[in-house]
């Protein structure tokens, strides 16, 4: 299983959101590029960055900041939000990012997700971002009417490979991850399932390694000391 840390940005700043509340952002820092660093220092291999301006309104606000990320923290960066187009997925895998997730544009664009699975294959991801079981776009703003199982296996049926799932109602809380979820994703797919959302302590990180999941997010509980990374990797490679 990788671990990946992740930075969410706005207006540049590292933020953390809670149940994907833009009302309810929290600063955890001005620069982006110290703490995936940090992270890096702790042992990580990979990055997870969120553009959350470009999830809510599209657009690539952050880009500028993301590619620094890219090419100054030594990571193997994915990058989301705001990526609704071949225009935005092409710049940020021309700089070098490993994979770009598609969002709005993958429960909203068939045609977009299957082009670019055949062009770009295991660099193109999807994030499955779920409230009460239904598809989120938009920044989590709206919802597609969508199941998330139907979902996930419709974008496996286009080509994708990497599936980031993400229990919204568990998204910067701190109180555990839906680790039934991520195991009955991993049963159903082919995909390789990334979890995001709550991941909060080393039972989570445990759990998660023994549902099978390919990947896990960690967010606000690095940012709160809640968990160390440096832990989390030792586990994960014990």
């Amino acid at each position: 299983m990788i671990l990946l840390p992740a930075i969410d940005l706005i207006g540049g700043k590292v933020v953390r959101l809670t149940r994907g509340d833009y009302a309810r952002a929290t600063v955890y820092g001005d620069d982006p590029l110290a703490a995936a660093l940090s992270f890096r220092d702790a042992g990580a291999e990979h990055l997870h960055v969120v553009d959350l301006e470009g999830a809510r309104d599209g657009g690539r606000p952050n880009e500028a900041v993301i590619r620094r990320l890219i090419a100054e923290s030594g990571l193997s960066v994915e990058v989301g939000g705001g990526v609704r187009d071949r225009e935005a997925a092409e710049a940020y895998l021309s700089a070098g990012a490993a994979r770009v997730i598609l969002g709005t544009a993958a429960a909203e664009n068939a045609d977009l997700v299957r082009e670019l699975c055949e062009e770009f294959g295991e660099r193109i991801a999807v994030g499955a971002d779920a409230r009460d079981g239904v598809i989120a776009t938009r920044g989590w703003t709206e919802t597609s009417g969508e199941d998330l199982f139907s979902f996930c296996r419709r974008m496996e049926s286009l080509g994708v490979g990497t599936l980031i799932c993400t229990d919204i109602s568990k998204d910067g809380v701190l109180s555990g991850t839906n680790v039934e979820l991520y195991r009955k994703l991993t049963g159903a797919l082919d995909a390789n399932v990334i979890a995001s959302g709550g991941v909060s302590s080393l039972d989570d990180v445990r759990a998660l390694m023994s549902a099978g999941v390919f990947g896990a997010i960690l967010g606000r509980a690095l940012y709160t000391g809640a968990l160390s990374l440096k832990e989390a990797v030792k586990t994960v490679k014990e």
